[in-house]
């Protein structure tokens, strides 16, 4: 006969049960991505031994999460900081969304944390290899949690995964955590704690993003723009929490109508759980404030004096508003901006560039439908607030049976690949030279697709291999039904001008060793094409795919 677990263990496993859940569902979505090797997709590129150091060129976007990456690859190998941020993104995302439920509500708080750590923002975010926003998604629920309590110290923990992430994660986590901290008794003061803390954690991309001379190109708005991803147009898609702009990052057959179709039902009663909580907790504010008038009325009856009744009211409805929730009403106000900004760029496009050609401060707002976070967790509780008893606790599986296709990495999307030994190679011999000078990265274009990684298309990863300055075309061309082909210029001014040198006419090594640039290394066998325009370049190294020149 098998003795049930005591007491204080049963009640432990109810507190870790949403981080067990979160692990066990990022490993069934990772799949592949868990085996040896690095896992690489789009933007997701993790490299060998990261230098610590680097110069950073064009808008922070890496900051500071390459240099995190870069500290925990010193004592622990690259790939497997990878698999253990991947992983900790699902079991923090999930234990997040239960905290932000009463403690004595398993079935809702497992609910709450199985939607949230597997819903298509994530899936899609996670195909596009935007790791570094997803620890802003994983922390926001705490976030949320932390700013409703408040405390400095609780909320400033609370923002790591965010400053971790860096700016986009940051301004994401923002647009909840204002509004719930406005939601609190002491609403400026608490607004000005939670806008300081947010500036201090965010200098290490704020300072370099103000310094930098870094453009940004109003057509953006056209290319990042949300687009209907499957029968029920932009807005469905978004309501749906996809809508993202690039195809490439869907999952397998998120477009079907039936799939749509169970994952728009399920969002609209999601979103009507949520309302419903609002409508709770308004109505149990009411019944107790007219507790709270009646208890007045009866207990100051016998009161004299102006000075002591005024007293007694400010209390009171300083009292009042402290019992307020304000995670949840803050978090209803966040949910309808970020829907709000997503649909800015799809349905005002013209007012947004407008914006942006006034400050180019205005440029993460292009690609708005990271924005739904919020959403994203007030479905998650929405959601968890219909599951009562066992019937409650089968509700976990809805998500998975909703977006069943994201599981072993996306039916195989994500897999890991490693890198050939002459990319180790010339990563050594660039980082022991201690001459100053770049490295441009060619062909010129910002993302590649490799043999050895599949054929999946990644971002260069020369970008994050070197401590010196890497150039490389960060021009980004999107591909649209409506617009044709959409150019957004590059940001880098440096890498403008190193573009126009290699696209004249003659030679370009004088004009690259005039603009700063010591090392080229050609990929993808392509040499032949390059050699032409830097005759006078010294090959260093010659591998099967990579060439190494000095000028």
């Amino acid at each position: 006969m098998t003795r049930s677990p005591a007491p204080g263990q049963r009640s432990l496993l109810v507190r870790l049960a949403p981080a067990l859940l979160g692990a066990l569902l990022g490993m069934l979505a990772l799949g592949p991505a868990l085996g040896p090797g690095f896992t690489l997709r789009y933007d997701m590129v993790f490299v060998p031994d990261p230098p610590i150091f680097r110069d950073i060129s064009g808008f922070p976007r890496a900051v500071p999460s390459d240099l995190v990456v870069a500290l925990l690859s010193y004592p622990i190998p690259a790939m497997v900081v990878q698999k253990l941020i991947l992983l900790g993104i699902f079991l923090l995302a999930a234990a997040g969304a239960a905290a932000l439920v009463p403690s004595g509500r398993t079935p809702a708080r497992l609910v709450a944390a199985a939607f949230y750590a597997w819903n298509l923002y994530l899936a899609q975010r996670l195909l596009l290899g935007q790791w570094a926003l997803l620890l802003g998604y994983a922390g926001l629920p705490w976030a949320v949690r932390a700013a409703a309590q408040g405390g400095v110290r609780r909320f400033t923990i609370s923002l790591i995964p965010a400053a971790v992430g860096g700016f986009q994660a940051m301004l994401v986590t923002l647009l909840a955590v204002i509004p719930v901290a406005a939601r609190r008794a002491e609403r400026w003061r608490a607004v000005a704690t939670t806008g300081a803390v947010a500036a201090v954690l965010s200098l290490p991309w704020l300072v370099p993003a103000l310094l930098s001379d870094a453009a940004t190109d109003p057509a953006g708005v056209d290319a990042f723009a949300p687009r209907a991803d499957g029968p029920f147009g932009t807005v469905g898609s978004l309501l749906s929490l996809g809508g993202i702009w690039n195809a490439e990052a869907g999952v397998p057959g998120q477009g079907f109508w039936a799939s749509a179709t169970v994952r728009l039902l399920v969002s609209a009663v999601a979103i009507w759980g949520f309302a419903r909580l609002l409508r709770h907790d308004r109505h149990d504010r009411h019944g107790r404030d007219r507790h709270d008038r009646d208890r007045d009325r009866d207990g100051h009856d016998g009161h004299d004096g102006h000075d002591g009744h005024d007293h007694g009211g400010r209390c009171d409805r300083q009292e009042r508003r402290e019992r307020r929730d304000p995670a949840l009403a803050g978090l209803a106000v966040a949910a309808v901006l970020g829907l709000a900004i997503a649909c800015l760029g799809a349905f005002a496009p013209e007012v947004l560039k407008s914006l942006i050609g006034w400050w180019p401060g205005f440029g993460p707002l292009r690609d708005g439908q990271v924005y739904l976070a919020p959403l994203a967790l007030a479905q998650a509780l929405g959601l968890a607030s219909f599951a009562r008893g066992r019937i409650g606790l089968a509700a976990v599986a809805v998500p998975v049976l909703v977006l069943p296709t994201l599981a072993i990495g996306a039916l195989g999307r994500l897999a890991t690949a490693d890198y050939p030994a002459e990319w180790r190679q010339v990563q050594r011999i660039v980082n022991a030279d201690p001459a100053p000078g770049a490295l441009v990265s060619l062909p010129w274009r910002a993302h590649r697709v490799f043999r050895w990684t599949g054929g999946r298309v990644i971002l260069d990863p020369a970008t994050k291999l070197f401590a010196r300055r890497v150039v490389w075309d960060d021009t980004l061309v999107v591909e649209s039904r409506e617009r044709g082909p959409i150019r957004v210029t590059a940001e880098d001014p440096l890498a403008r001008r190193v573009g126009a040198l290699l696209a004249g006419p003659g030679p370009a090594g004088a004009g690259l060793a005039g603009a700063g640039v010591r090392y080229v290394l050609i990929g993808d066998g392509n040499e032949n094409e390059f050699l032409r325009k830097l005759p006078d370049a010294t090959p260093i190294f010659r591998g099967e795919r990579l060439l190494l020149l000095r000028l």
